[in-house]
């Protein structure tokens, strides 16, 4: 489990296992805090992890959840060795209010964009 702020041995040991410094955590649902129907946000997930498979990114598939209870677990994906760059860049471009980056060795950072 990740969360925002704590560092986790098991992320990191992940990250070395694959030879990754960095990973980004994304979401393509609900684009900018608006629900949307289920449907659409299994859509926009399959083609996210589409994209960036053929973008040759490893990716795992996850599932975001609101601390406080207050939004529906959303299908996410952990990419392996994304910058923060990209991963700011392809936050914009998917809509999304925030994005979670983690550098091996440090807490996940929840990086909201602007």
């Amino acid at each position: 489990m990740l969360r925002i702020g704590e560092p986790s041995a098991d992320l990191d040991a992940l990250l070395e296992s694959k030879s990754a410094t960095a990973a980004a955590y994304l979401t393509a649902a609900n684009p900018r805090g608006q629900e949307q129907p289920e449907a659409d946000n299994v859509i926009a997930a399959a083609a996210l992890r589409r994209s960036l498979s053929e973008a040759g990114y490893a990716c795992l598939p996850g599932e975001g959840r609101d601390p406080d209870g207050k939004w529906k677990p959303e299908k996410s994906v952990l990419v392996l060795g994304m910058t923060r760059e990209d991963a700011l860049a392809l936050g914009r471009a998917l809509d999304q209010n925030a994005i979670v980056f983690v550098e091996r060795g440090k807490a996940p950072e929840l990086l909201v964009i602007d």
